[in-house]
């Protein structure tokens, strides 16, 4: 959390790529013709709704190379993402639903979501500033997961396209909502530039003293929603440490090396190599689910935290941020039990998270840096999602 502490919209939208990216009609069924023509659509209509009596709707990014980014209000998720493979032609690397219902009904309420107020794990849900101790929604186990019951995910956002690259989401999180204090007023900025970048700015203000650890937890298949699991995929993490759990996935209160653990991604590696090892960390997430700790290699003025490459579509993400971690979560926890968007399931581990974040648990973990935001100051951190080939 890298604070000053300083520390229009069409009636449809239609994304049809071809392999000669001719448009579909409108109302045309999702194909799939063969290897190289997909077709993937999104009705504008089907975001439209009325929840806790705000309106939802759907808001589409797009820059001159045709990648576009599409996004609801509702729960500030970014619902796909259109960008070039190897062949140059549009896949899409996120897996999400073709409507606001999908999104509120699905088993999983965590696709493409901006989180908050706390990204990640409080242990027992508790936690004190200055003496005064706070308790919160426990939604996972005994623990509190990506801010409560009803954290940002389930809200609607405030929103605004200032251009046709730009979408900006504010949201007044009332003292006390889910347990947390203070008002905090948020504002977070996605932008889609022509280097092929989807810039995500995190602003947040506060009248009481209060935690703060904003994230998005898209869920990314860089070989297109549908083509099977991710554990073929590439991953390099700039991280020499990461951070163990127990068995409620809360940290152990230390950061340890990666070096010689199926957790060392320093250099490039399948996600699958070694994910199935007898390894008491790895049986705790079942599989990856773990905070990595950033260490500082540079890239756009800010650190590198990742590189991933899809296997078959030759997508390539390069994840930067100036958060001092990043969470990695293989999908363990898919279990075929949603449709997205395509036609596909959400099976297991045909998706992956990788979030920018303060470390889990931080409030109760003197030790790890700090996720306190205090009135006059301002959180504000930025990470960029890159994509090339």
């Amino acid at each position: 959390m890298k604070q000053t502490l300083k520390p229009g919209l069409a009636a449809i939208f239609l994304l049809a790529i071809t392999a000669c990216n001719e448009p579909k009609k409108v109302n045309e069924t999702t194909e799939q013709a063969d290897t190289t023509a997909t077709t993937v659509q999104l009705d504008s209509t089907k975001f439209q709704k009325e929840i806790d009596g705000k309106k939802t709707n759907l808001y589409v990014l797009k820059n001159k190379n045709n990648v576009q980014a599409a996004f609801t209000n509702y729960g500030g998720r970014l619902v796909s993402l259109l960008v070039p493979d190897k062949d140059g032609k549009l896949v899409d690397v996120v897996v999400g639903f073709d409507s606001v219902d999908g999104f509120v009904n699905s088993s999983e309420p965590y696709f493409g979501a901006t989180i908050g107020r706390y990204g990640n794990r409080i242990a027992k849900g508790k936690f004190s500033l200055d003496g005064k101790q706070y308790t919160l929604a426990l939604n996972n186990g005994q623990n509190t997961l990506h801010g409560g019951k009803k954290g940002f995910q389930a809200v609607v956002w405030d929103a605004a396209m200032p251009d046709s690259q730009t979408l900006v989401l504010t949201y007044l999180s009332k003292d006390m909502e889910e347990g947390y204090p203070g008002n905090l007023k948020v504002k977070v900025t996605y932008s889609l530039n022509d280097d092929n970048e989807l810039k995500m700015d995190y602003e947040a203000t506060t009248d009481k003293k209060t935690v703060v650890n904003l994230t998005n937890h898209a869920f990314f298949n860089l070989n297109g929603e549908g083509s099977g699991d991710i554990l073929n995929h590439d991953l390099q993490i700039f991280a020499d440490l990461y951070t163990p759990v127990d068995t409620t996935l809360i940290p152990l209160g230390k950061n340890v090396t990666v070096k010689g653990t199926p957790f060392d991604f320093t250099t490039a590696t399948t996600i699958g190599k070694r994910i199935e090892e007898a390894n008491d960390q790895l049986k705790a997430g079942k599989g990856y689910d773990h905070n990595f700790v950033l260490n500082g290699t540079k890239g756009l003025g800010m650190t590198h935290a990742a590189t991933v490459k899809g296997d078959k579509s030759g997508v390539i993400m390069d994840i930067y941020t100036q958060e001092p971690g990043l969470q990695f979560y293989s999908g363990n926890f898919m279990q075929s039990k949603n449709v997205f968007k395509g036609g596909a399931k959400d099976d297991f581990r045909t998706a992956l998270a990788l979030e920018t974040q303060h470390f889990p648990d931080s409030p109760n973990q003197p030790a790890f840096p700090s996720t306190v935001l205090n009135p006059g100051q301002t959180y504000k951190t930025t990470s960029i999602y890159k994509f090339s080939k």
